[in-house]
């Protein structure tokens, strides 16, 4: 396999030598690991790399993937981190436009009559910078005999990856994993792992968030080892029988195995440590386990976010574990019932907000600490709900909220708002995905990854398709795979209401941004379609929030009002060292000369971004608390 830099300008290449998307699931050796939530089948490849920037694609150093590249003239970037944020490129923060308008004329490839692809659109660009990674292991002993991995769990925007001089393969879709096979090129001693990132693709036209434009490996790099018989996947489906009272389980597994014989064991254990549930079966290429019912079960809501505990375990012959998986998941139903959203039988109340992931210090690379601390605002400002704009987190912030029961709006990595919005107007004529059928596979193949990784956790109760990026075949489409795949949640896309041709085709409620009041009782008055949510609301810039009650309001006054999630939680800044104080000050879109920008827009939060409560975070606290 020859990679190609042309692929940087052809939206049908998105995936090559990619592994296939699966559960988040973690494995260990036994059940100790368990317990201390060490895994001895992963080795962490963060910290220091070797690395080279480039301003434009032709000047990169070309051979630097190769075994004998000398790299003694190469610098050294923290990874995870931002190109930016390391001072090797420029701060850029912009909103609905392109980072490019004003600079380079740039239209999407098949929009505008245009049949073709435009050679060089960023692969000869002088505007696409390129990040050159090096990075020099050993594989720890405990990995070793094994089939080994690399997953990188965040790559903005499209990456080219070699080991030991083999090339491995090419990658978009910049905030779910990307994994590829190292088996076959990995040695006991010293291996080299080489990426190549360029900061645009065509990914880049549906990658247009309202956010700073950072690119480089910002999330973890991870070896991964298997044994000889591996859950590649994991798929667990409660449902509620019984008027809310017993529950309905199935696993499904995809089995990866050499030709030895293995068991797989089942549990299912309450709260208490008690095991209410186990079964085995032979390993196979899939293994299912089938209508499990389980009495009398512990229902999951934000105010009680009881989770059952399933450990898979592999078993040889000699009663030896090859490994074994725990995963958390609890029982709750979310349906529509005369055009009203309930969860468990009773009318949802969503009292919410939209988070970017955001560092004032790195930026979108998140500690565990950033989002305990950020579980502890919204539990302490009876806030209930997230929608994670405009692309899927880190896993971790899933499990926490699985953990805390923090209702989840779980979005693709979707968002083209330049190709239509101008002026503020809405102008189609170049939007993408649109109903384009050389763009559908990749929005596709972006719902699938973030299903794939996500479908286990119990906090998510809305699919969003992605946001600002009008309507079309293409996103029909998404809409028609998540319900071919779950029937246990919703699908959200706000869209539609730029489109209205295809709002019986897409999204399962009437979706609305920053609607006053009397607009939202107009629609409720005039036969509604669908419950109505606010994707966006009570823009949090400045010294916002006031009419908060005349939101609230509504939900006495409409069944059919659900609530929203307010734009947004934290203010996108960074803590920068002044220049001529030399001290520590906060500064937001366009400080940095960054050109075109949507400047103060970055600051749109709840908190500052050094998570420092703003006043207005009391008026949330108050009405949040009043409806839950």
């Amino acid at each position: 396999m020859t990679p190609k830099l042309e692929w940087l300008d052809d939206p049908e290449v998105f995936r090559v030598g990619q592994l296939p998307a699966h559960s988040d699931h973690k494995t260990y050796v036994n059940s100790a690991e368990v317990t201390n939530g060490h895994s001895s089948f992963t080795q962490s490849l963060n910290g220091n790399w070797k690395f080279h920037f480039s301003d434009l694609p032709q000047k990169r150093p070309v051979d630097f993937y190769k075994v004998d590249f000398n790299d003694t003239n190469f610098d050294t970037i923290s990874v995870p981190g931002h190109i930016e944020i390391a001072n090797f490129d420029q701060l850029h923060y912009i909103n609905t436009l392109y980072p490019w308008e004003g600079h380079e004329y740039r239209r999407p490839p098949y929009t505008l009559n245009n049949k073709q692809i435009e050679k060089g659109l960023f692969s000869t660009a002088t505007d696409n910078h390129v990040g050159s990674y090096i990075k020099h292991f050993t594989v720890d002993p405990k990995l070793r005999g094994k089939k080994i991995r690399v997953r990188f769990d965040g790559v903005e925007q499209a990456m080219y990856v070699w080991c030991n001089g083999h090339f491995l393969g090419y990658a978009e879709d910049s905030f779910t994993p990307s994994e590829f096979d190292l088996s076959p090129y990995i040695q006991n001693g010293r291996n080299k792992l080489a990426v190549e990132v360029f900061k645009h693709s065509t990914a880049s036209f549906i990658e247009d968030q309202d956010f700073f434009r950072f690119f480089g490996i910002f999330r973890d790099v991870t070896l991964l080892a298997q044994p000889q018989v591996h859950v590649e996947d994991l798929s667990i489906k409660p449902t509620l029988t019984n008027n809310f009272q017993d529950g309905k389980v199935n696993v499904n597994l995809k089995i990866q195995k050499d030709n030895i014989p293995a068991e797989i064991q089942l549990r299912i254990i309450d709260q208490s440590g008690k095991e209410i549930y186990q079964s085995k079966q032979t390993a196979d290429k899939t293994v299912n386990f089938s209508n499990i019912e389980l009495k009398n079960v512990h229902l999951y809501d934000n105010s009680d976010p009881y989770l059952y505990n399933l450990e898979i375990s592999v078993i040889q012959q000699n009663g030896k574990a090859l490994e074994v998986i725990p995963y958390n998941f609890g029982f709750r139903q979310i349906e529509i019932k005369n055009k009203v959203i309930l969860l468990n039988g009773k009318r949802l109340i969503i009292n919410g907000v939209n988070r970017h992931e955001w560092d004032a210090h790195t930026g979108r690379v998140v500690s565990e600490e950033d989002m305990q601390s950020d579980i502890k605002t919204m539990e302490e400002n009876n806030i209930n709900s997230v929608r994670t704009c405009h692309y899927p987190d880190q896993t971790r912030w899933y499990d926490l909220c699985d953990q805390h029961g923090i209702y989840m709006m779980a979005e693709n990595n979707l968002e083209s708002h330049g190709s239509w919005q101008k002026s503020d107007g809405v102008e189609p004529s170049y939007n993408v995905p649109g109903s384009l059928p050389e763009w559908k596979e990749a929005v596709l193949d972006r719902a699938q990854n973030n299903y794939e990784l996500l479908k286990n956790h119990t906090s998510i109760i809305f699919w969003s398709l992605g946001n600002e990026s009008y309507a079309g075949d293409d996103i029909a489409a998404m809409q028609k795979y998540y319900k071919s795949v779950d029937n246990s949640r919703l699908v959200h896309y706000e869209g539609v209401v730029h489109n209205r041709q295809y709002e019986d085709q897409i999204s399962d409620v009437e979706s609305r941004m920053y609607d006053s009041p009397q607009a939202i009782k107009e629609y409720l008055e005039n036969d509604p379609k669908k419950p109505v949510i606010l994707c966006e609301y009570m823009h949090s810039m400045g010294n916002s929030l006031g009419g908060f009650k005349d939101y609230m309001d509504l939900i006495d006054q409409y069944e059919m009002y659900q609530g929203g999630f307010i734009w947004d939680f934290i203010d996108q800044a960074l803590l920068i060292k002044d220049e001529v104080t030399g001290q520590e000050v906060m500064r937001y879109g366009g400080d940095f000369d960054d050109r075109v920008s949507d400047y103060e827009f970055s600051g749109d939060g709840i908190l500052f971004a050094d998570r420092t409560p703003k006043p207005g975070l009391q008026e949330v606290k108050y009405y949040y608390g009043r409806k839950k």
